[in-house]
């Protein structure tokens, strides 16, 4: 068994595989642009000015025959040519000797060819102001689409900033009673139900793991008093031992419960944490285990400073070594620990080697009391609450954390905590 902690410097950071762009990445590399997207602004807009649009062309179009059918009708002169002379100017077929009749006619030839060119004038001239128009009316669509729309975008961002650790944002709409101000105030209502619902778990989970931390104690308090008996019989005290284990035990499962009531409360006193020092304290609690397993440790550890509470981040980087050690192979194995700020984020990554573990079981691993494929008792991995405190860690400091399967078998597991 050998433990090796490198710096960034002296070690390179082992990277079995390319992980694909992190969540919490602002820009990745297959977004469209919100131009592109197909949203309600968008289509409203295109509605708006395709009915403008189409309004605009019947009515050039019956502007135009009406136009035409009252040309028609005054196609005939109201004055005839008798005699005279006349210096031709738009109208080069008159003929330069005619009789009156024919002079006539070819005059009412030529003035129905000036009422046409003057149609057709006008309608090109009616379509290239018809087009302006549309642009300008596409245009005042989208801004009046986006007021109409700007409540809808503001429960939006709400939602999104709602989370189990943070449900006091409101969206307090102002304005006019209409249909969006009834769903805004419909979603505040949900968000005051759900406080109330949240705070009152939380206040059970904390009452009854205090309420059992009393007796536990007790407990504990008399076994060891029977163990210490050096007239205690062999049976007795492996009896005594048995539920001395299985106490403390129980004692951890409360302590687990407790942690995970507080943390998914928001952090409020926050101070800054250097996950790289949460993270070799965690190394330094877990060295013994590890070494106890044959598993190896490695490191490279960056400064990465955030805002937050340094025993809860320390908890987070602790549950994920001991995870990552507990869940190995039996030989050869290897448990990478790597901090560094990336993205406006301060990532913490574990990645170790293990059993393979199927993509479908990864969200069930943050739930609590769930480890790999179920198991639940006959274990001596822990009470099954580790990753679920990770997680309410990671959410009350404003952070995500993720899994996924890495080739050969083990788990990488990435927190990312705004710094």
């Amino acid at each position: 068994m050998h433990v090796a902690t490198a710096s960034p410097a002296s070690s390179p950071s082992p990277a079995p595989h390319v992980p694909p762009r992190p969540p919490w990445d602002p820009a990745p590399a297959d977004s469209r642009p919100p131009w592109l997207r197909p949203t309600i602004r968008i289509r409203l807009t295109v509605l708006y000015g395709g009915m403008f649009l189409i309004a605009g062309v019947l009515l050039l179009w019956v502007i135009y025959l009406l136009a035409a059918q009252a040309a028609k009708q005054g196609s005939e002169l109201p004055f005839k040519i008798i005699t005279g002379t006349f210096q031709q100017v738009n109208c080069p077929s008159l003929p330069s000797n005619a009789n009156s009749e024919e002079f006539t006619a070819q005059i009412n030839v030529c003035m129905q060819h000036q009422r046409d060119v003057a149609l057709n004038t006008m309608f090109k001239r009616s379509l290239l102001a018809l087009i302006g128009l549309a642009v300008v009316a596409f245009a005042f669509g989208y801004m009046m689409a986006g007021r109409v729309l700007a409540p809808l975008g503001r429960i939006t961002r709400t939602a999104r900033s709602v989370v189990s650790s943070d449900l006091k944002r409101r969206i307090e709409l102002e304005g006019p009673d209409d249909e969006l101000k009834e769903l805004a105030d419909t979603f505040d209502e949900m968000l005051d139900r759900l406080e109330r619902s949240f705070d009152a778990q939380r206040r059970f989970v904390a009452n009854a793991s205090h309420e059992l931390r009393t007796p536990l104690a007790i407990n504990r308090t008399l076994l060891e008093v029977q163990l210490s008996d050096p007239d205690a019989s062999p049976d007795l005290q492996q009896l005594g031992k048995t539920l001395l284990a299985t106490n403390e035990r129980s004692e951890q499962l409360v302590e687990g419960l407790l942690l995970l009531a507080r943390s998914d409360n928001e952090i409020i006193d926050r101070k800054p944490v250097d996950l790289a020092e949460a993270a070799s304290q965690a190394l330094d609690q877990t060295r013994g285990e590890a070494q106890g397993k044959g598993v190896q440790l490695r490191a490279a550890l960056s400064p990465a400073v955030v805002q937050g509470n340094g025993v809860l981040l320390e908890r987070i980087a602790l549950n994920l070594v001991q995870n990552a050690v507990r869940y190995n192979v039996a030989e050869d194995g290897w448990v990478d620990v790597s901090t560094e700020v990336r993205h406006g984020h301060a990532v913490l990554v574990v990645s170790n080697t293990g059993p393979i573990v199927p993509a479908y079981e990864i969200d069930n691993l943050f739930e609590p009391f769930r480890r790999l494929r179920t198991e639940r008792t006959g274990s001596d991995k822990g009470v099954g609450l580790g990753l679920s405190i990770a997680r309410s860690v990671a959410r009350a400091h404003g952070g995500v954390i993720t899994a996924e399967p890495r080739e050969g078998g083990g788990l990488v597991m990435r927190v990312a905590i705004p710094v």
